[in-house]
């Protein structure tokens, strides 16, 4: 879980110009204060939307742009320029602002006001996936703005931008019609401009919009109402949504398929998952349908082969299975028939429009049918016991596609598909997230799965078997957990999910009372494992375990005072310059979040490294403070808006005009007017009671923070004596120096070094003694080699050496070189002796037959020397080694 570094800083905090994004309009509070008895409708608020590190807010009927990076830096800038000093004659930086855009000088940068054609307060702001259009909801009404580049929005110019917007159905998205309750960007549209809106009455519609087809913005190219289609027998009858706007005749499927929400799994899902909408209705049901395309699409580069291959093997599979049933065989059938369609298509190529690469586009099949079945509602296994049906409202729903399986996709070929770490490390499984008002979030498996199916055609629905059951599909329920006490409980609760940038296992759940964080990966890759691995002994038991141990992560990293805005469904922006942020609003100030950003660059990229995983292992420092949020006083003590100015006004126009003129007499008119405005003061008062006890509250909790961070202080300052050596041990004791701890360390250093040492050595003793095993060939080779050599120099009654009539022993050549050597001496002693007789008598007579050569014989007498040494040598060498063996 990421660890909150810091709340709100300095440049989103009143006065700076990023405060300004968030601040409500001068319309809008004179609004406000006329209608001060008014409650906004209770429905999903989602303001914020960004494009990087631009962020556009939604205030009312206005919506701001603002880029964090110049904000941040410019008033960074300001600040050092001023050096952070701030008097209170000097004008604020709003005075600043509203006198340069009267001037029509340029205003602050990173900062505009986008004016909207909309007539009620902004509900939802959703970004499409190429950032070139934004959606734009009220209760009732959709507008789509095309987005310009951020270099015309960051001009130095403080007027208002109005850029084009587009009314999305003019004549069906209106307010005598029913409420807008999500609007989906399809992960398969074309270039991102595919738009699937979803009422509160149970009807979907598919919008494929074009900058330069203003006709694409007023008609749906696909419509479906739920409602029929769930009563539907057959794929030729008419789902279409009713154009009339006055049919309000009572139904149980009005009560029964009111709509809470619905979702897209991600576009790099695996399977069905990109072309599945997952509907939640207020009652507790999920449907899902599949597959919903517009009528042109672009799938991933993966997504048909692996569909192929799962079908082609689905069809096998029910052919050659004499248990299959009717509805499988149907069902497969129906799978390759829309696949043939498919693969009859010559896909045309389109650039994307950031222009990287191409897009290959196709036709929705029309056969079997355009509209798919609604599957569902689905049944909820291991549903907690205490449940009870009645008591489940949702309000959101939240799914995580499977991941995609390159397994059977690349099976026979001889590279590998390349694929992200977020893909390899998924689930097999869709993972079913859903909220309640409570504030109790469910987590379900699609452990059957969903697959595209198609009502049977006129004809095959006749030829039905009467004993034919539909088939039920249901939804595990792995765990249910509470993100709200229930002293936090507000009426007229609408929470929402929220996606994390980190992780697509992890989401935000944002409802009255803060922000919660929850993280689905401490389980996910260990469920995977077992999903995935061979064995099957014991998974049962090792899948309980899990089940029981390994819950979700959840943390609640931002606390909502009690009794104030409805918070905004936050957005998560990660960027070098911001850094890892999340950014929330209320009605009229920004809850910002730093949370430390992990370097998972450097991880992915030099994962095998020792040097990286020795860094990773290095233990962070303990921290000494943790981050408080900005303290905010409420709204009563600082807005403009008071019921009682308001009230009188009402009453100078109405029929007690005349009371407010003359004298106060005793009436059952003066006492009507009175009782009136007891009760509008007494409400203005009761707020203003609240706002100035909670202050006071926060003050005296102030004093015990401060205490806290004075006593944490005092131990920081203790531990830095420490190591310094400025601390005293006692009044008596003399302080340590530098050198003396850090001698004592290096002492203990070694004393634990030659601990380590000798334990080292013992051990290596004991399995020296406890190792026995048995001579190898030439261990026992060595051996009677040696023995050989002993019994050859030092004699031996018996002789175990290996008789070899080659080779004789090295004492009896010895021997036999001696003997040589004594008989030549003697040779030669006898031959100078004749020499020195033959010269006293004169000269002698040459030997009859062989003459000889002094320095013949000379060599000769040298090389019998040198072999005479040599062999010594060799004998006291082995003498040596012998005795050496023996005393070891």
């Amino acid at each position: 879980m990421p660890r909150v570094k810091s709340f709100a800083p300095s440049w989103l905090n009143e006065p700076s110009p990023g405060h300004k994004l968030f601040e409500p309009s001068s319309d809008e509070t004179k609004t406000s204060s006329l209608a001060y008895n008014k409650k906004p409708k209770p429905g999903p608020r989602r303001a914020i939307a960004h494009r990087g590190t631009e962020v556009f807010v939604a205030v009312g009927k206005q919506i701001r742009w603002g880029d964090l990076v110049d904000l941040k830096e410019s008033w960074e800038t300001k600040q050092a320029r001023t050096g952070g000093v701030r008097f209170k004659k000097e004008p604020n930086d709003f005075e600043v602002y509203d006198e340069e855009a009267a001037n029509g000088n340029s205003g602050p940068e990173g900062y505009r006001i986008i004016k909207t054609p909309v007539a009620e307060d902004i509900r939802q702001l959703v970004m499409s996936p190429n950032n070139d259009f934004l959606a734009v909801l009220t209760s009732h009404t959709v507008h789509i703005c095309i987005l310009p580049d951020s270099t015309h929005l960051n001009a130095h110019d403080s007027t208002p931008f109005k850029p084009k917007f587009y009314t999305l159905g003019p004549t069906t998205h209106v307010t005598s019609r029913s409420a807008v309750v999500s609007a989906i960007w399809h992960p398969l549209g074309v270039n991102g401009t595919a738009l699937v809106t979803v009422t509160e009455d149970a009807v979907v519609r598919i919008w494929e919009l074009s900058a330069t087809d203003r006709w694409s913005f007023d008609a749906a190219t696909l419509a479906v109402d739920l409602k029929r289609l769930a009563d539907g027998t057959c794929v030729d009858q008419d789902f279409s949504a009713s154009v009339s706007a006055t049919n309000k005749a009572f139904s149980p499927d009005s009560f029964d398929m009111e709509v809470a929400a619905a979702c897209f799994p991600a576009r790099n899902s695996g399977g069905w998952s990109p072309m599945t909408l997952w509907i939640a209705m207020t009652g507790g049901d999920v449907y899902a349908l599949c597959p919903l395309l517009p009528k042109r699409w672009a799938p991933p580069p993966t997504l048909i082969p692996s569909l192929s291959v799962s079908i082609v093997s689905r069809v096998a599979t029910t052919e050659d299975s004499p248990d299959a049933t009717y509805e499988d065989r149907l069902l497969a059938q129906q799978q390759l028939q829309w696949m043939s369609d498919l693969d009859n298509q010559e896909p045309k190529v389109v650039e994307a429009p950031d222009g990287n690469g191409e897009v290959e586009v196709y036709s929705r099949p029309a056969r079997p049918g355009i509209v798919p079945k609604l599957q569902g509602p689905f049944d909820f296994d291991l549903n907690p016991e205490d449940e009870q049906d009645d008591e489940v409202e949702l309000k959101d729903i939240y799914v995580v596609g499977e991941k995609p399986n390159m397994s059977d996709l690349m099976m026979g070929e001889d590279e590998e598909l390349l694929m992200d770490e977020e893909g390899e490390n998924g689930l097999s499984l869709s993972v079913v997230c859903l909220l309640s008002t409570s504030g109790q979030v469910k987590i379900c498996l699609a452990a059957e799965g969903v697959e595209a199916e198609w009502l049977p055609s006129k004809v095959k629905s006749k030829l039905r078997p009467s004993s034919a059951t539909p088939r039920t599909q249901s939804l595990l329920t792995f765990q249910t957990f509470d993100t709200v006490k229930p002293a936090e409980l507000t009426p007229d609760s609408w929470p929402m999910f929220s996606e994390d940038a980190t992780s697509k296992y992890s989401f935000y759940v944002t409802n009255p009372a803060g922000i919660t964080l929850v993280n689905l990966e401490p389980w996910v890759s260990r469920l995977e494992s077992e999903l995935s691995g061979e064995s099957e002994a014991g998974a049962d038991f090792r899948i309980d375990v899990l089940v029981q141990s390994h819950s979700s992560e959840r943390e609640r990293v931002f606390t909502q005072p009690r009794g104030l805005n409805v918070l905004s469904a936050p957005v998560v922006i990660r960027d070098q310059d911001i850094g890892h942020l999340l950014l929330s609003s209320t009605h009229n100030q920004p809850i910002a979040i730093f949370f430390d950003t992990p370097e998972l660059e450097l991880v992915h990229v030099a994962r095998d490294s020792p040097i990286v995983h020795e860094q990773l292992e290095i233990p962070e420092p303990e921290v000494v403070w943790h981050p408080r949020p900005v303290f905010h006083p409420s709204d009563v003590l600082v807005s403009n808006k008071n019921a009682v100015s308001a009230w009188v006004d009402l009453l100078k126009t109405g029929r007690r005009r005349p009371l407010l003129q003359q004298e106060i007499r005793l009436s059952m008119a003066t006492l009507e007017v009175f009782t009136e405005g007891h009760k509008v003061a007494s409400n203005e008062v009761f707020e203003i009671q609240n706002a100035v006890a909670e202050l006071f509250r926060k003050c005296e909790a102030l004093q015990f923070e401060l205490r806290d961070q004075l006593i944490k202080a005092g131990e920081v300052k203790k531990r830095i004596d420490t190591i310094t050596g400025d601390d005293l041990g006692e009044e008596d004791d003399d302080p340590i120096s530098i050198n003396e701890l850090t001698r004592s360390r290096i002492d203990q250093a070694q004393r634990r070094q030659e601990e380590l040492a000798s334990r080292m050595e013992r051990i290596k003793k004991k399995l020296g003694r406890a190792t026995t095993r048995d001579l190898s060939d030439k261990e026992k080779a060595w051996v009677e080699e040696v023995k050989g050599f002993e019994n050859s120099i030092f004699g031996s009654e018996v002789d175990t050496s290996p008789v070899d009539s080659k080779t004789r022993q090295p004492w009896k050549r010895f021997e036999e070189i001696k003997e040589l050597s004594d008989s030549l001496l003697a040779q030669a002693e006898r031959l100078q002796r004749k020499q020195g007789e033959a010269s006293e008598n004169g000269p002698a007579s040459p030997a009859p037959g062989v003459r000889i050569p002094a320095d013949i014989r000379k060599a000769k007498m040298a090389q019998v020397m040198s072999l005479l040494d040599r062999e010594s040598m060799m004998v006291d060498a082995v003498k040596d080694r012998l005795e050496r063996l023996t005393v070891g």
